[in-house]
């Protein structure tokens, strides 16, 4: 999780008055750390995130964080790459992944969830966790993701995050990038219970920054992850 003795980012934007939880971010009285799934996946995500997100309450890299097991949080810099990652990168544990889309100059680094899921080892996804603009920045600028073999979320698909205005539909917040890529290598479980608590987290924070009533809502989110805690469980015992 984030680092709780790092210095924060006074946090003035809209609903900058709002009590919060300090672990989920969401207003103290719709806390939704009871509900964190965290579900063994069949991949691992390594969040690169920028330093601008790391404590702005509507970013969703930490709803991945708390809904996939075996998540690392990283610290992104343009030239100085986070020790930590480097120790990941000879893991020869993992296959490491950079989630970016599709684009002129890497074509060659493209890789399919297929291509993935049949090398032997368990992906790990590497996520550039900020804005549009900043997750370019960081995959153009960082040099030392150069050799890195890249995968795009397969299209079709737009984005419900409610908190943001994206450029375009079809751009998705970190945590519904991370989902599609769960679905394209067939964890659909994993994938499920990160976009019911999308869901839920979506829903909780719209309702405390407007002050709406979106309980049925969060009930229905919130049944969809207890009946996808239990099914994984029964799996488990097995």
């Amino acid at each position: 999780m984030f680092d709780p003795n790092a210095p924060r980012k006074p946090f003035v934007a809209r609903g900058s008055r709002i009590e919060r939880c300090a672990d989920c971010f969401v207003s103290s009285d719709l806390c939704l750390c009871d509900a964190k799934p965290n579900m063994s996946a069949q991949a691992a995500f390594w969040l690169m995130t920028h330093h601008n997100e790391v404590y702005k309450p509507t970013n969703t890299g930490r709803l991945v964080l708390d809904a996939i097991a075996d998540s690392q949080l990283l610290t992104w810099s343009r030239t100085e790459p986070d020790p930590h990652f480097l120790a990941l990168l000879q893991n020869t544990a993992y296959q490491p992944c950079i989630v970016f889309p599709a684009g002129e100059g890497y074509e060659d680094r493209m890789v399919s969830a297929q291509q993935l899921a049949a090398s032997g080892k368990k992906p790990a996804l590497i996520l550039l966790d900020g804005t549009w603009r900043q997750a370019r920045r960081m995959f153009r600028l960082s040099r030392y993701l150069d050799e890195l073999p890249v995968i795009e979320p397969l299209p079709g698909r737009e984005s419900r995050y409610d908190l943001r205005q994206a450029a375009a539909s079809h751009h998705l917040s970190t945590a519904e990038v991370a989902a599609a890529v769960l679905e394209d290598l067939g964890d659909l479980d994993s994938a499920a219970a990160l976009n019911a608590y999308f869901d839920l987290f979506n829903a909780a924070y719209y309702a405390s920054r407007r002050q709406l009533d979106l309980s049925e809502k969060m009930a229905a989110a919130r049944t969809k992850l207890a009946e996808l805690s239990a099914q994984r469980m029964l799996q488990e015992e097995k």
